[in-house]
C-alpha cells in the first residue's frame, strides 16, 4: 500500500522505501502522472488525498479532482480516494476536495483523543481539535477558514507583504510594498528555522535559494537594495513577518485548544520542531521521523491498511 498526497505545489508520497516529497505545481503542468510512476509497481495499490484541485489552473474545485484523480489512476488503476465524509472513493466526487487533514485526524484520534494536531506545512497550517472528529466531516476549507482550523500561512510559499504592512528598519517605520518579492522561505531561511535544502519551492525572483539571495529578496520588500538598509535591515523584515506569523498561528492553536477543551498539542509538517516550541506541543517527528513532514501521506496509508483489515 502507498500513501499519495497531491497537493497543489507539492506531491508526497510514503511507500516501503520511506517518504518522498517532490515540489510538483500543478499550476505549471508539473507531471503527476510521470512522477507517480517511478513508485507504481505491479498490484500495487494506493490510497489517496488531495488539495490540489484548488489550483487556480483549473476553473473550480471539480475539475481539479477530476484532473487528479486522472492522473493518479493513470500510474495506480486501483487508486482509491479519501474524502470530507471519511470514506474512500474510486472515482472523483466532490467530497474529495481538501481531505487531506482529515486523513490526518483519522488515524491520529484513536492515540491522541484529546488532542489539536497543528501540521504546519509549505502554504497553510491545519488545526484539527481530535476530540470533535464527528463534527469535522464534510468540513470545506471554506468552513476551516471560518472555523479557524485552517490559517493560511505556511513556512515556505507565503508573501512576506502579505503578513505585514510596515517594518521597522533602522527604528524607521517603513511601509512594505506589495509586491511578491520575498517568501516566508526567505524569512525562514535567514532566521535559521529552515536549512537551504528545505527551501523546495521556487524562489519569487527564480533565483539562488541562499541566505544572502533571501537577504536581498527580503531588502526588496521595503523598496531598497541589500547595500542600502544592510543585513540588519533585511533581517528586520524577516523578524517582522515571523513575530506576526507565529502569533496568528499560536494564538489559532489556543483558541481551537479552548474552544474544543483538549488538553495538548501535537505538531507536524516542516514546521513542526519550531511550532512545537512556540504551541507548547508535542513535534511529532519524535515519533514518526520523516513521515512527520507527509502527514497525510502516511496517515491515508494507515487508515486504508486499517480499513482494508476490517
Amino acid at each position: 500500500m502507498i500513501g499519495i498526497d497531491v497537493g497543489g505545489a507539492n506531491l508526497k508520497v510514503v511507500d516501503k522505501s520511506g517518504v518522498h516529497i517532490h515540489y510538483c505545481p500543478l499550476w505549471s503542468g508539473a507531471p503527476l502522472s510521470e512522477l507517480l510512476g517511478r513508485y507504481a509497481g505491479s498490484g500495487d495499490e494506493a490510497a489517496v488525498v488531495m488539495s490540489g484541485e484548488l489550483a487556480d489552473c483549473f476553473s473550480n474545485k471539480q475539475e481539479g479532482i477530476a484532473f487528479i484523480t486522472a492522473a493518479v489512476k493513470k500510474a495506480f488503476p486501483r487508486a482509491r480516494f479519501y474524502g470530507t465524509d471519511a470514506k474512500f472513493h474510486d472515482g472523483p466526487v466532490p467530497a474529495l476536495a481538501a481531505a487531506n487533514w482529515l486523513a490526518s485526524a483519522d488515524y491520529l484520534r484513536s492515540k491522541y483523543p484529546d488532542a489539536v494536531v497543528l501540521d504546519i506545512g509549505s502554504t497553510t497550517a491545519d488545526i484539527i481539535p481530535l476530540n470533535r472528529f464527528s463534527s469535522l466531516l464534510d468540513l470545506t476549507d471554506l468552513l476551516r477558514l471560518q472555523k479557524g482550523y485552517l490559517v493560511y500561512t505556511g513556512m515556505l510559499r507565503t508573501p512576506v507583504a502579505t503578513l505585514v504592512s510596515s517594518v521597522d528598519v533602522h527604528s524607521v517605520p517603513t511601509p512594505v510594498s506589495t509586491e511578491y518579492f520575498a517568501a516566508s522561505a526567505d524569512a525562514h531561511l535567514v532566521l535559521g528555522h529552515i536549512a537551504p535544502e528545505q527551501y523546495t519551492c521556487d524562489a519569487p525572483d527564480g533565483k539562488e535559494k541562499t541566505c544572502e539571495a533571501s537577504l536581498r529578496r527580503l531588502a526588496r520588500v521595503v523598496c531598497a537594495d541589500l547595500s542600502e538598509i544592510g543585513e540588519s535591515g533585511a533581517l528586520a523584515v524577516a523578524s517582522a513577518f515571523w513575530d506576526r506569523q507565529r502569533t496568528m498561528i499560536r494564538d489559532a492553536v489556543a483558541r481551537v485548544k479552548e474552544e474544543s477543551g483538549a488538553s495538548s498539542v501535537i505538531v507536524a509538517g516542516i514546521g513542526a520542531a519550531i511550532f512545537a516550541k512556540e504551541c507548547g506541543g508535542t513535534d511529532l517527528t519524535t515519533e514518526l521521523g520523516p513521515a512527520a513532514d507527509a502527514l497525510p501521506a502516511y496517515a491515508v496509508r494507515e487508515v486504508a491498511v486499517r480499513t482494508r483489515g476490517n
